[in-house]
């Protein structure tokens, strides 16, 4: 049953995450389109809750995951999926969003933007740190 519960909260909380992050990313794209742009406090805003987003989801998945009596390590696999799911959807919008940023600002150079394999694999390190981080804290407070 461990396999089960893992693949209910990566799907809870990673394709959920993965939508709120698409949605979010959707809504700076429609709003960035507008003719005057967006402030900067709007972009500090939207990176914002783009990061809590990514670090609360992997650890309410850690916290499901170990509450229910499962170990840290099935807790920081869940994490970790949870998180590269998130993380893959923003790897995914970054040339749709360099594009549009490009037709806004008028900077050619901005539309050939692509991840590298070197940025995608430091992306998943990251993913990676974080989610230990995330679980090592819910394994303390449960």
């Amino acid at each position: 049953m461990t396999s089960v519960n893992s693949l209910v909260n990566i799907a809870v909380f990673g394709i959920g995450g993965a939508v709120l992050v698409a949605a979010l990313i959707g809504l700076l794209l429609v709003l960035s389109g507008s003719s005057r742009g967006l402030p900067p406090r709007v972009l500090t805003g939207f990176g914002v809750v783009s990061i809590v987003l990514w670090v609360v989801l992997p650890a309410l998945a850690a916290l499901n995951a170990m509450s229910a009596g499962f170990g840290f390590w099935v807790g920081f696999g869940t994490a970790s999926v949870v998180a590269m799911v998130m993380y893959a959807v923003n790897a995914a919008m970054l040339p749709m969003v360099a594009r549009r940023q490009a037709l806004v600002s008028g900077r050619s150079s901005l539309a050939g933007i692509k991840p590298t394999p070197s940025v995608l694999s430091g992306g998943l390190f990251v993913c990676l740190a974080m989610s230990l981080l995330v679980t090592g804290v819910m394994a303390f407070l449960t």
